[in-house]
C-alpha cells in the first residue's frame, strides 16, 4: 500500500508558523539563568544547555526546530551549594522546617499552593511546548497537582490528629508521631514533570524534609515561574534547585552520603547507578518509580466495545508515554480478529496535530531520536512474523522522514522473540499478541521483570475470580473491564520486581517520606508531672496534644 493511500504525510501536520494561535504562543525564548540556594534566587553566568520544543514549524517544504528556551548547565560546586544549603536547613534535625508544627507547615504549603495556582497559564503553555502535551491534559495535570497538594494537606492534618493522644501500654506512657528523615532528592520524569514530581516533593516537604529538586530533562523551564513561590513560601534551604547533567551534577549528590531520601521516577537503570554511588546505602530511603510493561488480557466473553475503548485510551493517551499505559494486549484467538477490527477503526479516528488543535490526541514525542527507536521495535517485530494491521501505521518510508511525530501503530501477532514483546516501548506502538489459552498471558505476567498493574476484560465473574487470587501477588493493581492508571491519589500506586520501591498516594506518601519517632516514660509521678508542664506550657512541637482543624 503506498503512503497517499496510508495517511498524509506527516509533516504536514506541522504549523506554518502564521497558524500558530496567538493565545498559545510564547512570547519568546525563556533564557533561564535562576536557580534556588538557601533562600536566594541566584544567577547562572555559566554554559546553558538549549530547550528545543518537539514542535517544528514548516518553512516551504522544511521543518525548522523552535528554541523556547536555555536553563543552566550547572556543575559538582553548584550542586554540592545546595547540598549544603538543604543540609544546613535541616540542621540534624534541629533546624527550623523540621522541629516547625505541622500547622505551620501546612501554613507554609498553603502559602505555596497560592501562589503558584497564580502562574497556571504560564506553567500549562510551557507544558504543551516542552513536552508536547496536549493543552487539555496540560491544564488536567496542573489542576490535579494542585488538588494533590490540597488532598495531601488534608492528609497530613488527619495523621496528624490521629497522633495527638498519648497511650499507655504496661506502664510506659507514650507518645508517637512521624518525622521527618533529612535531605530528601527529588527528581521526576518527563511525561508528568509537574504533576508526578510534586507527588514526592510535596509529601517529602510537608513532612519536615528539606529537599534537593532536579527537574527531569524535559520539562525543565516550566518549573522556573515556581522558584519564586517556593523562596517566599519556604524558609531558606528547605528547597533548593539543581540543573544540568545528571552525571555531573547529581552524581556528587550521592556520593556525599549526605542524601537520606532518593525520590526517583524513570529508569531502574539509573536509578540503580544513582543507589550504588551512596557510600551509606543503609542509611539512604528510596521511593522509586520505575519502567512498566503493563499487559490488558482480553477473555473470549468480553465486551469489545467497551474493551476497545479502554485499551485505545489505555495504549495510547499521551502518545502512549505513561507508565501506567497498556503496553501489550493479549486477545483471545475467538475475537482477535474482530477486536483487531474495531480497534484499528478507532485507532484511525484519533487526531492527530499540535498540542494546542482541539481534540488532538496524537502530538510530537519530545524524547531525542525517539522516532528511530520505536522504527526499530517496529522493524524487528515485522522481521519476526508481525504486520501493522492499522491504516496510516508506520511503515518502512517513515525511517527516512524522521521527526518528532509517530504514527500510532498496532502490531500484530506479537510473541517473545520479538523487541517490542519485552521492551517498553513508551510510545504509540500497540503491540497485540494472541493466546489459547490463559497460562499464555499467566506465564508473561509471572516470567517479567515488571510488575506495576494488569487489566482484565471480561464478563464471567467466575473466571476474572480464578485469576484475581495469582494476579494480585503479581502486580499491585489489578483493573477490572478498564485500562490502567494511576488515579484516584488517594489508591496506593506502586509496583513489584523492577517496577517501584515504596507506595505513594496521598497517604501513603506522608509515611514514607517519614519515619515513626516516639517519646516514651514510666508512668510515674515525675514524669507524670514532666509530660504535664511540657504539654501545659508548648514547649514541644513533638510532645502535643494540639489538634489540627
Amino acid at each position: 500500500m503506498d503512503e497517499p493511500s496510508r495517511q498524509p504525510h506527516l509533516a504536514t501536520y506541522f504549523p506554518e508558523a502564521s497558524a500558530i494561535p496567538l493565545s498559545f504562543c510564547l512570547a519568546g525564548p525563556l533564557v533561564q539563568t535562576e536557580y534556588l540556594v538557601n533562600g536566594r534566587i541566584l544567577h547562572w553566568q555559566g554554559e546553558r544547555q538549549r530547550v528545543v520544543s518537539p514542535v517544528r514549524i514548516r518553512n516551504g517544504n522544511t521543518l525548522e526546530e523552535v528554541v523556547i528556551g536555555e536553563y543552566p548547565l550547572m556543575t559538582e560546586t553548584e550542586a554540592l551549594q545546595a547540598l549544603e544549603a538543604a543540609a544546613n536547613a535541616f540542621d540534624q534535625g534541629r533546624g527550623e522546617w523540621p522541629t516547625m508544627p505541622v500547622a505551620r507547615r501546612i501554613e507554609c504549603m498553603e502559602h505555596f499552593t497560592f501562589l503558584m495556582g497564580e502562574k497556571k497559564d504560564e506553567i500549562v503553555k510551557l507544558l504543551m511546548w516542552e513536552i508536547g502535551k496536549s493543552h487539555p491534559d496540560s491544564v488536567k495535570e496542573f489542576d490535579r497537582t494542585i488538588v494533590y497538594i490540597r488532598d495531601t494537606i488534608e492528609a497530613l492534618k488527619e495523621l496528624d490528629r490521629n497522633s495527638s493522644r498519648f497511650q499507655i501500654e504496661e506502664g510506659i506512657i507514650g507518645q508517637i508521631r512521624r518525622a521527618p528523615l533529612g535531605v530528601a532528592l527529588c527528581m521526576g520524569p518527563f511525561n508528568y514533570p509537574l504533576n508526578e514530581t510534586f507527588t514526592t516533593l510535596i509529601p517529602a516537604l510537608i513532612m519536615g524534609n528539606t529537599v534537593i529538586f532536579k527537574p527531569p530533562r524535559y520539562g525543565v523551564l516550566l518549573h522556573r515561574p515556581l522558584l519564586e513561590a517556593f523562596a517566599q513560601a519556604f524558609p531558606a534551604g528547605v528547597v533548593n534547585t539543581v540543573y544540568g547533567d545528571g552525571a555531573r551534577v547529581v552524581g556528587p549528590l550521592m556520593h556525599s552520603g549526605q542524601v537520606d531520601v532518593l525520590a526517583f521516577i524513570g529508569s531502574s537503570r539509573v536509578a540503580d547507578l544513582l543507589k550504588k554511588q551512596h557510600p551509606r546505602p543503609h542509611r539512604l530511603r528510596s521511593v522509586l518509580g520505575l519502567e512498566a510493561k503493563n499487559a490488558a488480557i482480553i477473555l473470549p466473553d468480553a465486551d469489545l466495545d467497551l474493551a476497545v475503548s479502554e485499551c485505545l485510551l489505555g495504549s495510547l493517551s499521551y502518545n502512549g508515554q505513561r507508565c501506567t499505559a497498556l503496553k501489550l494486549l493479549y486477545v483471545h484467538e475467538s475475537v482477535a480478529e474482530e477486536f483487531n477490527s474495531r480497534f484499528c477503526d478507532a485507532l484511525s479516528k484519533l487526531k492527530i496535530g499540535m498540542p494546542w488543535e482541539e481534540g488532538v490526541r496524537i502530538t510530537p514525542l519530545p524524547e531525542e531520536d525517539k522516532e528511530a527507536y520505536l522504527g526499530e521495535l517496529v522493524k524487528d517485530a515485522l522481521l519476526l512474523g508481525a504486520r501493522v494491521i492499522n491504516a496510516g501505521g508506520w511503515h518502512a518510508g517513515h525511517e527516512d522522514k524522521l521527526h518528532p511525530l509517530f504514527p500510532p501503530t498496532a502490531l500484530y501477532p506479537v510473541d517473545e522473540r520479538m523487541r517490542v514483546f519485552h521492551e517498553e516501548q513508551f510510545g504509540p506502538v500497540v503491540p497485540i499478541a494472541v493466546f489459547h489459552d490463559l497460562s499464555e498471558p499467566l506465564h508473561y505476567v509471572t516470567s517479567s521483570n515488571y510488575g506495576q498493574q494488569l487489566s482484565i476484560f471480561g464478563k464471567d465473574a467466575a473466571t476474572i475470580a480464578t485469576l484475581i487470587d495469582p494476579l494480585v501477588n503479581q502486580v499491585c493493581r489489578l483493573n477490572i473491564n478498564s485500562q490502567c492508571q494511576r488515579g484516584p491519589d488517594t489508591f496506593p500506586f506502586t509496583g513489584r520486581k523492577d517496577s517501584a520501591e515504596g507506595t505513594l498516594s496521598v497517604s501513603d506518601a506522608l509515611r514514607v517520606f517519614s519515619i515513626r519517632s516516639l517519646v516514651a516514660a514510666k508512668s510515674t509521678d515525675l514524669n507524670k508531672e514532666i509530660i504535664t508542664a511540657i504539654l501545659k506550657e508548648n514547649r514541644s512541637n513533638f510532645l502535643s496534644t494540639d489538634f489540627i482543624f
